[in-house]
Order: C-alpha cells, then sequence, then structure tokens
C-alpha cells in the first residue's frame, strides 16, 4: 500500500486490515505529529518516488495480489505533482507487474474532470497508463472530504466570520468521510461492480454548499450568523501578480499555482461533471456510506473527535 500515513490511507488500510488482508506500507519515518497506523500492518520504509527504493524496500522481491493506492503530492505544485501523482505511481505499477501484481485500487480525485491544474493533469496521466495496463483496475474519484470542509470552525469558535467566496453559493459538493471512503476503497479489491471502472463517489444525503456549511456550523455554535464576502476577483488579482512574478522565482511560482489551486475549489463544484451540458449534477454523482458532515461537525465542536485534517486543508 502506498500513502498509508495520509488521513484516507490510515481509514483505508484500516478497512483492509479488518477484511483479512495483509498488508505491506512503504511509508517514510512515521512523522512525530501524526497518529500511529493502525496495528497488523506490515511497516517497510523507503522512497515512493525512487524506482529503486520501491523494488528493494517495498516489494523487496516479493510476490503480492493488488496495489492499492492513496499517494497525492501534498502540495499540489508542478514539480511535485508530476513527481507523486504519476513517476511514483509509474514506477509501483512497473515494479509491480515484475512482482506478479494484478489489480490496482487508486485514490484519485473529481476534479481531474475539469483540468486546469498541475496536479490534475499528472493524475490523468497516470489514470492513462493504469487503464492501458493489462492491470484490474478502479479509480476513485471522490468529491470533497470531511477535513478539507472543517478549516473555519476554530475561527468561528474565536468569534470571526465564516469566510465565502462569492455568495456561498458558487459551489457544492457531497462531502464523504475518511471512514466511508476508506471502506469503499477496500471493497474495490473484491466487487467486481467497482472493477476496471472509473468511480466517481460521495457521501450520503443531499449536496452541501459552503453557505450550508457556515449556517450549520453558527447553529452548532449557538452564534448570530456572521459572514465574510471574498471575491473571486481578489483571486485572480493575486494569481496575475505572483504569475508575473514567478518568472524569476520558483517559490513564487510555486504560490501562483497554490493560488490557482485555491480558486479552483472556489468556482468549481466536487460534483460529477455533465460532458454534454458543461454543468455539475448532483443526482448524478454517486452516494456510499453513513456519515454526514453536519454530524462530524457536532463531533469536533463538542470534543468527541479532534480536528485533524493533515497536510492540507480548504475551506
Amino acid at each position: 500500500m502506498m500513502g498509508a500515513t495520509g488521513t484516507i490511507g490510515r481509514a483505508t488500510l484500516t478497512a483492509l486490515l479488518h477484511r483479512g488482508h495483509e498488508v505491506v506500507c512503504l511509508i517514510r519515518k512515521q512523522p512525530s505529529d501524526r497518529p500511529a497506523l493502525p496495528a497488523g500492518a506490515i511497516l517497510r520504509y523507503g522512497e515512493v518516488s525512487d524506482p529503486v527504493s520501491m523494488a528493494r524496500d517495498g516489494f523487496a522481491g516479493e510476490t503480492f495480489d493488488a496495489i492499492v493506492s492513496c499517494l497525492a503530492s501534498r502540495t499540489g505544485t508542478p514539480r511535485t505533482a508530476w513527481e507523486i501523482d504519476h513517476r511514483a505511481h509509474v514506477s509501483a505499477l512497473n515494479v509491480g507487474k515484475l512482482a506478479g501484481v494484478g489489480q490496482m485500487v487508486l485514490l484519485s480525485a473529481i476534479c481531474v474532470q475539469r483540468p486546469l491544474l498541475a496536479f490534475q493533469h499528472a493524475k490523468l496521466a497516470f489514470e492513462a497508463e493504469l487503464v492501458a495496463s493489462d492491470l484490474t483496475y478502479s479509480i476513485v474519484r471522490p468529491t470533497a472530504y470531511f477535513k478539507s470542509l472543517s478549516g473555519q470552525i476554530d475561527r468561528l469558535k474565536r468569534g470571526k466570520p465564516f469566510l465565502l467566496f462569492g455568495d456561498g453559493t458558487l459551489t457544492a459538493c457531497k462531502p464523504i468521510s475518511d471512514a466511508d471512503l476508506g471502506n469503499y476503497m477496500a471493497d474495490c479489491l473484491d466487487d467486481p461492480r467497482q472493477q476496471n471502472r472509473v468511480l466517481p463517489i460521495g457521501g450520503p444525503g443531499a449536496a452541501i454548499t459552503p453557505r450550508d456549511q457556515g449556517e450549520e456550523l453558527f447553529r452548532l455554535l449557538q452564534r448570530q450568523p456572521a459572514y465574510r464576502h471574498v471575491p473571486v476577483r481578489l483571486l485572480d488579482g493575486i494569481i496575475a501578480t505572483l504569475s508575473v512574478l514567478g518568472r524569476f522565482s520558483q517559490t513564487l511560482n510555486d504560490k501562483a499555482e497554490l493560488a490557482r489551486i485555491g480558486r479552483y475549489y472556489a468556482t468549481e463544484s466536487m460534483l460529477v461533471l455533465n460532458p454534454t451540458t458543461g454543468r455539475y449534477d448532483a443526482d448524478a454523482t454517486p452516494s456510499t456510506g453513513k456519515d454526514h458532515l453536519f454530524d462530524h461537525y457536532a463531533q469536533v465542536i463538542s470534543g468527541e473527535v479532534s480536528n485533524y485534517r493533515g497536510d492540507r486543508s480548504v475551506f
């Protein structure tokens, strides 16, 4: 397994172990600020972006049935996106074939339907290689994660307003929990209906807008709603400035890409895209699981669960 140390990776690993699978995880040295991986996983240490380490430290000359990858670049900048989202997966695919692997379950992203960013193109490039391989494949494209929609809880607790791009109804998603997505990923190994397919997937219930999220958080916090509206054109100005400066600085060029990523999530829904109409369709977005975002909000606010969100979070 690749990407086991991320929040989705841990949930998928847990689901695999509960199903009785023997799981070998290739990871870097475990960061001290992350929860421990579930007991029962076989941990091997190496570098997923190095084909030599992948073969020597990960597969180690043994035979495997399947690869499950929840691996993704942490920043989405062009260099890391092509290194992790594409080349590391290509290495795993090639080495895996030599190790007898006949199946791969890949965690991708629903936003690749309308690719405007480097990490989206990198993901799509590997998706195409996986489909063209002779492996049984499942390409899972989830909608927004609970962790990505929980970033404003702490600021609201401090009495600050909820930030909205535009009027807060520009986008919508069907949020999915780590556990529900992990179970769905694990099911791909055994369910023929989820094999040799691209699988967009969301959580249960109706699609939710950022405005809906804010209203529920204020209700749970027993506060009068207070919003600060951020115009999308402000992001456009930041992107334009950083793009010009980025010609002379790789750091600023990376920041420009991060700003583009922020704008994308502020203006594009995480739902199935109808190729005919060019519109996002909540009804066409499949659902799975039992966990609801607003229940998660209540648990975070009460202290029942932590608000650990991993490396990335998006409002």
